[in-house]
């Protein structure tokens, strides 16, 4: 502060011909000499000590005070000066309940509020994955509001706390040897300590008597860069120990003035001489009570001294007290106007002095940038220190990633690619969790009264899973999904359903689709013959509409083939009950006009009348829309639907069509059943009619393939596993629409492309002429 002071009255920029003066207060870390000497100062007692029995009775003069170095301190000061507005400007003094501007509307800082630090803590301790971390703190402002952010914003991250002790200064050492004992009966390896470097000394001191190491220390910025600490840790019990300080500073100038301070030159002879007596343990006059002593002389050589006051390590430190003298110098230059001079009329009011104090904004001559939020605190920036010993048992604090709490969530923690020492002087990070990660093919199930943090793996049970570690739950398994047959992992469960990549899905599609062409091919030939008595004798009007719809019945296999979905599902089974009903109906009909043709060969008799062309397209109408009213009533009640069969194979999912309503389905097969029958007795009566060419014999022959066919259908099908069963039913349409095909129409081919001279009236008339008269269409 000195430094500062001296430097701002050589300044003839700012303060022109303004002399700032001072008092320094040593408190001795008391919260009741803090207070008794903030009242001193209230009242303008200039040379109250801090040890002064002196009444407090003269108005206020101070303008502001820079301190104190303790969150307690700090809050009783401002609590008693909070009504007069006397601005406190702290640097050392880190709670986040000094952030509370109506408790504390005169307090400012230059260093970060622990809010900030406390939730950096965190994240540093969620970013090496240790889930599972004791918890000490100094039971003050400091430690107390600390903790319980870390606490709060340590179970955002999903951190636990095995335990949270406290302790004071003054605490009994029972009370020490109680956290001792809770420590040794831990299980986590990680210790975030909230301490003051008193209370540190103190836990440290403790830990040495037991010989506790190997635990992984994560701290605070009051102690982790305390060099102190780390001389009389002889035990190596913070060895590789973490945490967070105030960024590397540097104020040029400041090293030389403090290397060349004398006690005897200085303007406080009192409390330089008792600091240069502890310096070089010397005294200036010997007592005769004392031991006795090295002689101090005054001119002893601060360069050759080895500690934190003279290697600049406090700097960062220092500097934040150069920052507060500064902004209070800045404040009153504002409020006195100066320029090349002040305006020294200026009645100065706390109050004043504090607002401008708020609203400044400057930047040192080394160019840092200083100001304060709406809460009085500074920009949150921190360094991440790792203690790394040397062979000569020295410590160094070597920083190894930054913390910057203006930035975005994903980029505050930045840690540089350095190498590590953890605890115990391991280059192994340790693993600090209460119990291991669940691995996929188990699930999380928290131990009863326990943090959330601790818990069991339970496998999932049959046909459920977890693919992911740390599952909360299982789920059923989905499609293409896993299964748990092992305990370790989940393996893949494949889908299994009749694919057109496969071999057995190719050679169907090939079966239908040449089908579908053979069938094209026939109605080729017939159409180019169409006027030839085999064609005109046979009905063609039925005959193309029969093979149409033997056209029909190839395609509907192809809904088949492929994944199930919800709209091949309700298509496959309806358009295959459609097509084969449209297709025995025009079987049938062809064997009825070859019934009725004979009867109207008889005497007296005039039947096809009654059957001529416009009732024989009703009846397939009709026998059709029966089938397509079964199949509108399935759809509509209980649709065939998509869906995974987990039971049938352990290792596969069988993906398939359920029938919805098992009724519709059997309707459907049994009404196409029906008409087969039907068709085959009538063709089987008409089978020994007169005619060279009666196509009752070759409807006979197909509906027996037919029959056949669909009557082994119904146990192969039944008894195929998977995707078995849906090439079953493709293989039932496309055999016996092959038979209708080749019985019937086949054999005509042959004799018009083969045997033409046979494609006549006369040779197809025979001996039955009045029959084949009647065929004629």
């Amino acid at each position: 502060m000195r430094f500062a002071i001296e430097e701002i009255n050589n300044n003839t920029d700012l303060l022109p011909g303004i002399s700032l003066g001072y008092n320094i207060y040593d408190t001795c870390s008391s919260i009741v000499k803090s207070i008794k000497v903030a009242l001193a100062l209230n009242n303008g007692n200039d040379n109250v000590t801090s040890t002064s029995d002196k009444p407090c009775t003269r108005p206020v003069q101070v303008q502001a005070i820079i301190g104190e170095n303790s969150s307690s301190s700090s809050t009783a000061i401002t609590t008693v000066l909070g009504p007069f507005h006397i601005p406190l400007i702290s640097h050392f003094a880190t709670c986040a309940c000094l952030s509370d501007k109506s408790k504390h509307p005169s307090f400012l800082r230059t260093i970060p509020s622990d809010y900030y630090q406390s939730r950096a803590l965190a994240h540093l301790v969620k970013h090496f994955g240790w889930t599972w971390v004791g918890a000490v703190r100094t039971n003050d402002e400091y430690g107390n509001n600390g903790m319980a952010t870390f606490t709060e914003t340590a179970q955002q991250l999903g951190i636990c706390l095995e335990y949270s002790v406290s302790f004071f200064r003054t605490d009994s050492t029972e009370k020490l040897q109680r956290i001792i004992d809770i420590i040794k009966a831990s299980t986590s390896k990680v210790i975030v300590a909230f301490l003051t470097p008193r209370e540190m000394e103190m836990l440290i001191h403790e830990l040495s008597l037991h010989n506790l190491t190997g635990y992984q220390w994560v701290g605070s910025e009051s102690w982790i860069f305390d060099s102190q600490i780390a001389t009389m840790d002889t035990n190596h019990i913070l060895d590789g120990a973490m945490g967070l300080f105030i960024p590397k500073a540097h104020v040029s100038g400041l090293k030389e003035f403090v290397l060349n301070v004398k006690p005897l030159n200085s303007s406080n002879n009192d409390l330089f001489t008792e600091f240069w007596e502890a310096l070089f343990s010397c005294k200036f006059k010997q007592s005769q009570s004392e031991e006795i002593q090295t002689e101090c002389t005054g001119q002893e050589d601060l360069t050759g001294v080895e500690n934190s006051f003279t290697d600049m390590s406090l700097m960062p430190i220092l500097n934040n007290i150069y920052k507060g003298v500064y902004a209070v110098a800045h404040a009153l230059h504002n409020i006195l106007k100066c320029s090349k001079s002040c305006n020294n009329s200026v009645q100065f009011d706390p109050f004043m002095i504090l607002h401008h104090i708020r609203n400044i904004h400057f930047k040192t001559k080394d160019g840092e940038e200083v100001y304060f939020n709406e809460n009085g605190d500074p920009a949150a920036k921190y360094k991440i220190i790792n203690w790394q010993p040397r062979d000569n048992s020295i410590v160094d604090f070597v920083s190894v990633g930054l913390y910057d709490a203006s930035l975005p969530a994903d980029k505050k923690l930045n840690l540089h690619n350095k190498t590590f020492i953890w605890a115990g002087s391991s280059k192994q990070m340790p693993v600090s969790v209460c119990s291991e990660k669940c691995p996929p093919g188990t699930h999380k199930v928290l131990q009863k009264g326990k943090p959330v943090c601790c818990y069991d793996c339970v496998r999932c049970a049959e046909g459920e899973m977890s693919n992911v570690t740390d599952s909360i739950t299982c789920v059923r398994c989905p499609l293409e999904s896993w299964s748990n047959e092992r305990r370790d992992a989940c393996v893949t469960k494949k889908a299994e359903f009749l694919s057109y990549e496969e071999i057995m899905g190719i050679l169907l599609t090939t079966a239908s689709l040449f089908g579908t062409c053979l069938t094209a091919v026939v109605a080729l030939i017939f159409f180019r013959y169409r006027k030839t008595p085999l064609v005109r004798a046979n009905n063609s009007e039925l005959s193309f509409l029969l093979l149409f719809s033997l056209t029909l019945c190839f395609l509907c296999s192809l809904t088949f083939i492929g994944r199930p979905s919800e709209w091949s599902c309700m298509l496959r089974h309806t358009a295959f009950g459609i097509t084969f009903v449209l297709c025995i109906s025009c079987v049938l009909g062809k064997t009825i006009v070859v019934l009725m043709a004979f009867k109207a060969t008889l005497p007296g008799r005039n039947v096809m009348k009654w059957f001529g062309p416009t009732q024989q397209r009703l009846t397939v109408l009709a026998f059709t829309f029966i089938q397509v009213i079964i199949c509108i009533l399935w759809l509509t009640i209980s649709p065939p639907f998509p869906s995974k069969n987990f039971k049938q194979f352990k290792d596969k999912i069988i993906l398939e069509c359920a029938l919805g309503s098992a009724v519709g389905f059997w309707s459907v097969l049994g009404y196409i059943g029906l008409l087969a029958m039907l068709c085959f007795i009538f063709a089987f009566l008409a089978r020994k009619l007169p005619d060279n060419f009666n196509e009752a014999k070759f409807i006979t022959f197909s509906m027996l393939i037919f029959c056949a066919v669909w009557i082994t259908f119904i146990p192969a099908y039944v008894s195929s596993p998977g995707k078995f069963s849906v090439a079953v039913e493709i293989f039932a349409i496309l055999a016996s629409s092959f038979g209708l095909l080749i019985c019937i129409f086949i054999p005509k081919c042959y004799i018009m492309l083969m045997k033409p001279e046979k494609n006549t009236k006369k040779n197809i008339m025979g001996k039955g002429a009045q029959l084949s008269l009647a065929l004629k269409s």
